[in-house]
């Protein structure tokens, strides 16, 4: 889930841009400073928006950059216990498939693809159901439902999303659409 959360910091403004648009400048500051960073309440920081307040700026000595108190929007992506997502296969390991679901990836473990039994198939680096003969592949587009989530560490490398797809509705879309046309006759 996406959403819009307000901040209050402290923006250094090097001497070299004074000329610049200062909320231009602001903004790319903050945006190199904050993109990606994690927070375990508000999730992934994607974007720095707009600011509301920039204030006077203050030149600390030895230093000679300015320093200017804003209130700035940040836009955050928080994956949310049992949200519905769409997401695209990125990797396909043994043990499951990675999706990725915006900014962070999640993970199908081969128990959570189908009800079918799952084989792992390394030359095609994919994962066949046994008897329904459906396949999960690099590229596959699907929906799935997220059961675990872990945002710990500071990065989304220390981020951990349990995805499933063995319910109604889930899985690869072209999995959805047969099992709605089939409903259909």
């Amino acid at each position: 889930m996406y959403y819009l959360t307000k901040i209050e910091d402290t923006v250094r403004i090097p001497p070299y841009r004074f000329e610049d648009p200062l909320e231009e400048v602001a903004i790319e500051t903050l945006n190199e400073t904050y993109n990606g960073m994690l927070d375990k309440k508000l999730g992934l920081l994607v974007s720095v928006n707009d600011i509301e307040v920039i204030g006077e700026g203050k030149v600390i000595m030895g230093d000679g950059a300015a320093y200017h108190e804003v209130i700035f929007n940040a836009v955050f992506f928080k994956p949310e216990l049992y949200e519905i997502i769409d997401g695209e296969v990125i990797e396909i390991a043994e043990f499951g498939a990675f999706i990725r679901i915006g900014p962070m990836d999640g993970l199908v473990h081969v128990s959570q693809v189908t009800d079918d039994y799952i084989n792992y198939d390394s030359k095609r680096g994919a994962l066949l159901a046994k008897e329904s003969k459906k396949s999960l592949e690099e590229g596959n587009f699907v929906r799935a439902r997220i059961v675990a989530v872990s945002l710990k560490g500071k990065s989304t490398k220390e981020t951990r999303i349990g995805l499933t797809m063995r319910q109604p509705n889930l899985g690869r879309f072209e999995w959805i659409d047969d099992e709605k046309n089939k409903s259909k006759k």
